[in-house]
């Protein structure tokens, strides 16, 4: 299965950059380029995208707001967002998370980097860059932005999970793969995968970016202070 991947980026020579990169690999392709946040939109949908890298800083409509907008949109529910940001942690990166990115990652990342960035947002898995720390990202989700952090209606559905999708929530909080639950928990990584599915599901979340906000944002899981 090819990953058909969209790049958005004001700075078409970065642009070209990535597409050499992306091209190069067997089980990837570019399909379309965009120079502003509407047009990425426009064009994931036309190109039927499973991957946009997004430049969070753009004219017009930036990539926050077209993450927001690809979120919203239920014909695109299958499109996973990656965040391109000079920043490694800042507050546009959190509410990118809030928004429904699949991750971020750093402009200036290895190229090995963002071609497994593609491949992990892909597969649904969450992507935080290796350079952001899961306890600065945790900080900076439960300090907020000034708006109104807490959805009551996710935080009522908390309590639709069930001990164990509790349980499992909490380890993908923490950035472990199903695998590394499947171990911690003693169960088999099918199993985590039932319940990681079960708890997005009840919980209203596209990914598991978003059921670590959650996770954070609803106080199950509390920021490390160390």
């Amino acid at each position: 299965m090819t990953i058909r991947v969209l790049l958005a980026d004001d700075q078409a020579l970065l642009r070209s950059a990535f597409r050499v990169l992306v091209d190069s690999e067997p089980d990837m392709e570019v399909v379309g380029e965009a120079s502003d946040g509407a047009e990425a939109v426009r064009l994931a949908k036309q190109e039927q995208a499973d991957v946009v890298l997004m430049d969070i800083r753009m004219p017009g409509t930036d990539g926050l707001a077209a993450t927001r907008l690809i979120s919203a949109d239920p014909s695109l529910a299958r499109v996973r967002v990656v965040i391109l940001t000079t920043f490694e942690v800042d507050d546009y990166v959190v509410q990118s998370l809030r928004a429904g990115a699949s991750g971020f990652l750093g402009k200036g990342s290895e190229p090995e980097e963002l071609l497994t960035a593609i491949r992990v947002a892909a597969g649904g898995e969450a992507l935080l860059s290796p350079a952001a720390t899961k306890g600065l990202i945790a900080r900076f989700l439960a300090q907020g932005d000034g708006a109104d952090d807490h959805d009551p209606l996710r935080s009522a559905r908390l309590g639709a999970l069930t001990v164990r999708e509790r349980e499992v929530l909490v380890q993908v909080a923490g950035g472990h793969s199903n695998d590394e639950i499947a171990e911690r928990l003693e169960v088999s990584p099918l199993t985590v995968k039932t319940h990681v599915n079960r708890a997005m599901a009840k919980l209203g979340a596209r990914d598991r970016a978003q059921l670590v906000v959650i996770a954070y944002e609803s106080g199950l899981v509390r920021p490390r202070t160390d």
